[in-house]
């Protein structure tokens, strides 16, 4: 039986982007898994569970426990010619066994006969012996520092020599506490990795997993980002506490600094307490864009004048560090606080003029045009919800904060701090005395940035940045930038995810193709030389309906075909759908009503199958009473005519759950019908009739929900 150890494999490397490390490691793991899988080195089932993988700032890490030092050997058994015909009368092999033989590279001595379903059959034996794992390893461990993908790699020896996203300096590569030896990039690899570049020692030796954290640790590198963090985490809780303060959270910059430091340091710092008249937002921004640093707040969640710096240090004894930390913020602030008073020497509408140097995209003009768009997008949204009587819809309030909503993208302010865009045109417009709700919805008109984000705090805001996602989907599908696969330039994914989630979550009542086309309107008005064709139109619904599955689908519940059909009825107000939905959930597996709905996809295949397009189109035509000769045909038309009205007068009031309890009454009369009727008829004029009536039901009772798409499967 072959033994088992196991890898230790490290790629040693200048400073890799805090920002790229764990995807990186994640990719690494996927990589390795495939290799080892592939050469039989690990247990199929249990692949992922044996690698780990994980990063640090100048080191990528993998340890796959349990690897065979060899792999199995593999038994083949090739069959040859039946034992008839290899054989003689006499027992003599013939020239097929001689050649089969031959063939295989063994004596006839070694050939044997098996049994098979077809009889008795000449056979070889072989027995492949397996490859030693270093000798593989030695071949798949380059190669997978090659496949690692990274936004951006640079060559540091030659133009041919392999690529990677800083240089290579060393490698580790132990299988079983021996060196699997490779070259990558002119580095040889081994059993030596480097300490923390100031604090550790230069090529450490380390034989495996089991020394390789220890021996790291003594030499000031914590290599694993889950202690990296509980390390911070501890410190930055503890730190402030000691003043009665705590530090600001801050998830994403939690995770950034623990990939910035090896050994990672918290130490509070100060700030002159008078640089507290800018707004929070600019001075948190600049403490953790630029410097990483965690603001620092009271009890009650006001910015204290302190900070906390990550350093990649044990301590500092004597402050120099914090000292140093400090000079530079102060520096940063001062520069923020003179942009803030050089921006304000002019009100924020000034600055709308200049938009119009600035691209927004080449084929669809400036800022400034976009500006006009939104300004025609965000009033006609206003009066829709105002005449649909959302009485806090502001019309003027709306037009006012999208024709400043851009303005801040050409302050200095934003400029130096481009993440504040949005939020320092909401801050200027609340200083320079605009109205409350007009401020916050330009602050706001970003949001929602995900699906775990904020809305807009009020409709105003909604308002403005529906009109601005719906102005960029709109006008990026007419030029063509459309996402494809993973790009998607001008996040129009998320945009359309925003439109959804701000229509779904502030309940607002609008018709998506309507909106879509008042944008197209916009469009063509303030930029002729585009146009939004109704091809255009249509691919934009869909992309937006497609979000909208997926919000109703995963965040709400519902289920596919659910959705399907309520979107199929002609539902393009995403808030009435979801009523729609709702309903139908809630009755789809009563007793009339599951029975009906399978009718309703019969009655489609009868209309599919019967005409083609013809048969699509009968529920246009008139049902003419003297043809419905039987009974049971009579009686359906009866009750489908009363029920009808009913329905038509709740669904009309939004009733949809009643509406279609009230429908589901008429399952005993189509299932009498199709028990009783021939829709088939040998007379054309009884048969068309017929077909006429089944397409006036799915016609008429589909405007809620299409029920012929209850139980159609997700296609993926």
């Amino acid at each position: 039986m072959n033994g088992r150890g196991d890898l230790l494999f490290e790629i040693g490397c200048e400073e890799i982007p805090a920002g790229m490390i764990a995807k990186a490691a994640q990719e690494l793991k996927a990589i390795l898994a495939r290799q080892l899988s592939a050469s039989g080195l690990v247990d199929e089932p249990t692949v992922e569970e044996s690698i780990e993988t994980f990063g640090a700032p100048r080191r990528l890490v993998a340890i796959a426990k349990n690897v065979r030092l060899r792999q199995e050997d593999v038994r083949r058994e090739v069959t040859g010619p039946p034992k008839a015909i290899a054989y003689d009368n006499l027992g003599e092999p013939t020239r097929a066994a001689m050649s089969f033989a031959e063939k295989q590279g063994i004596p006839l001595s070694k050939l044997s006969v098996v049994n098979t379903p077809k009889g008795e059959y000449l056979a070889a034996k072989h027995v492949i012996p397996g490859k030693p794992a270093a000798e593989i390893l030695a071949k798949d461990l380059p190669e997978a520092i090659h496949e690692i993908s990274w936004p951006r790699s640079m060559y540091w020896t030659t133009a041919d020599s392999p690529r990677f996203i800083r240089p290579i300096r060393w490698i580790v590569a132990l299988l079983d506490s021996k060196v699997v030896p490779f070259t990558f990039a002119g580095v040889r690899s081994g059993n030596r990795t480097d300490a923390h570049r100031f604090l550790g020692k230069r090529a450490v030796p380390v034989t495996g997993p089991r020394d390789y954290e220890s021996k790291l640790k003594k030499n000031f590198v914590l290599c694993r980002p889950a202690v990296r963090r509980k390390k911070i985490e501890a410190e930055l809780n503890s730190l402030p506490a000691r003043k009665s303060l705590r530090a600001h959270a801050d998830t994403a910059l939690l995770d950034l600094v623990g990939y910035l430091n090896e050994y990672p340091t918290a130490i509070l710092g100060n700030f002159d307490p008078a640089f507290l008249s800018l707004p929070e937002e600019i001075l948190i921004t600049v403490m953790r864009g630029h410097q990483k640093y965690f603001a620092v707040e009271n009890r009650s969640g006001d910015l204290a004048p302190h900070f906390i710096a990550v350093i990649n240090l044990p301590r500092d004894p004597k402050g120099l560090v914090r000292a140093g930390h400090e000079r530079v913020l102060r520096a940063r602030f001062a520069d923020a606080q003179f942009f803030w008073e050089t921006d304000q020497k002019h009100r924020l509408g000034e600055y709308l003029p200049r938009l119009a140097a600035v691209t927004y995209e080449r084929r669809l003009g400036s800022y400034a045009e976009k500006v006009e768009r939104m300004r025609v997008l965000a009033r006609w949204l206003a009066e829709q919800w105002f005449s649909g009587g959302v009485a806090r819809a502001d019309v003027a309030g709306s037009d006012r904060a999208a024709e400043l909503a851009k303005c801040d993208l050409v302050t200095e302010m934003v400029r130096e701090f481009p993440e504040l865009q949005g939020v320092v045109g909401g801050l200027y417009a609340r200083a320079q005395g605009e109205p409350e709700e007009i401020a916050w919805a330009v602050y706001d008109h970003y949001k929602p940035l995900g699906l775990d984000d904020p809305l807009p705090r009020n409709l105003t805001g909604c308002a403005v940045a529906l009109a601005d996602k719906l102005d960029s989907l709109v006008a990026c599908f007419a030029v063509g930038a459309i996402p494809s696969g993973s790009s998607d330039p001008f996040a129009l994914r998320r945009a359309a995810l925003g439109i959804v989630k701000i229509i779904l979550e502030k309940d607002l009542p609008l018709s998506l193709s309507a909106a879509i086309s008042a944008a197209s309107r916009s469009l063509k008005e303030h930029a002729p030389r585009i146009q939004a064709s109704p091809e255009i139109e249509k691919q934009v619904l869909e992309f937006l309906l497609e979000r909208a599955r997926y919000i109703l689908r995963e965040r709400r519940g519902f289920a596919y075909d659910e959705i399907n059909a309520a979107f199929a009825a002609g539902a393009d107000d995403v808030g009435d759908a979801v009523e729609r939905v709702s309903a139908l959930k809630a009755i789809r597996n009563t007793k009339n009503f599951a029975p009906l709905a399978a009718s309703f996809k019969r009655i489609r295949n009868i209309l599919e199958k019967s005409a083609g397009k013809e048969g699509k189109a009968q529920g246009a035509l008139q049902v003419r009473r003297e043809l419905l000769r039987e009974v049971p045909e009579l009686q359906l038309h009866t009750a489908a005519q009363r029920i009808a009205e009913e329905a038509s007068r709740l669904k009309k009031e939004k009733k949809y759950r009643v509406a279609l309890e009230k429908i589901s009454e008429l399952r005993p009369a189509v299932d009498h019908f199709f028990d009783k009727v021939l829709v088939m008829s040998e007379d054309e004029e009884l048969r068309r009739n017929r077909i006429a009536l089944l397409g006036s039901l799915l016609k008429e009772f589909s405007t809620i929900a299409d029920f012929s798409e209850l139980g159609a499967e997700e296609s993926r």
